[in-house]
């Protein structure tokens, strides 16, 4: 079953599930009829600013799977390239609750995920979300256009299979220079009424989005997103 939402003239299709046979508690934390992110082909690897495309070396559109979609990590160091962002056009969430994130990363044991900027620290996966009409600039009312999932939810990222849920009503989510939703509520209740992105960045705890690298071949498959 698909369900189009329409947002500034243009539809969003977005594909139901039903689940069967769950468990109560199963049940509560997927629900029965959740929206799930588009397929593959509606995904960008960037960002793209002003034509120049951040995520160095790697594909625009991730690879379909039969549960999502996946990439593989640029390997073996920072020359070879990096993952920045991977994110959608979402439609109208700011009725939505939570962001629920189940992914696989597959790697060899001894594999590292190095940020290309801050090498020192562990590489990361985290949520973002970005209002319509930023500019890149974080200057001004442009640092409240990007939203960063709380830190307490940011992942390192290590092979195996992995799980994140986020409540959109968590006043720790942080704008581009770590101010808190909490305090400027104003601002992130717009970001959500006027979302443009949503998704993945690959980073540190320094900087969210700032790309990652592998030391040997790795992958990163999306088996599930929802915004319920």
């Amino acid at each position: 079953m698909i369900v189009q939402l329409s947002k500034a003239g243009a539809r969003y299709n977005w594909q139901m599930q039903k689940i069967f046979a769950l468990t109560g508690t199963t049940l509560a934390l997927f629900g029965t009829a959740n929206l799930l992110a588009p397929r593959a082909g509606e995904w960008t690897i960037g960002p793209i600013i002003r034509g120049k495309n951040y995520s160095v070396n790697m594909p625009l559109k991730p690879v379909p799977t039969r549960n999502g979609w996946s990439f593989d990590f640029p390997s073996p160091n920072r020359a070879a390239g990096h993952v920045h962002y991977v994110t959608f056009d979402p439609g109208v969430i700011e009725n939505k609750s939570r962001i629920v994130v189940r992914y696989r990363v597959t790697a060899a044991p001894e594999t590292k995920f190095v940020p290309q900027e801050q090498h020192f620290l562990p590489g990361t996966v985290s949520l973002v979300i970005q209002r319509q009409g930023d500019n890149w600039s974080a200057r001004g009312r442009y640092e409240h256009y990007r939203w960063y999932s709380p830190s307490a939810a940011v992942q390192q990222i290590t092979p195996g299979v992995h799980q994140m849920a986020v409540s959109l009503n968590d006043p720790r989510w942080t704008s581009v220079y770590g101010k808190a939703a909490g305090a400027h509520p104003a601002d992130f209740r717009e970001a959500l009424e006027n979302a443009s992105r949503v998704g993945l960045v690959f980073g540190s705890t320094s900087g969210r989005g700032h790309g990652v690298f592998a030391t040997s071949h790795a992958s990163f498959e999306l088996l599930n997103f929802e915004i319920d």
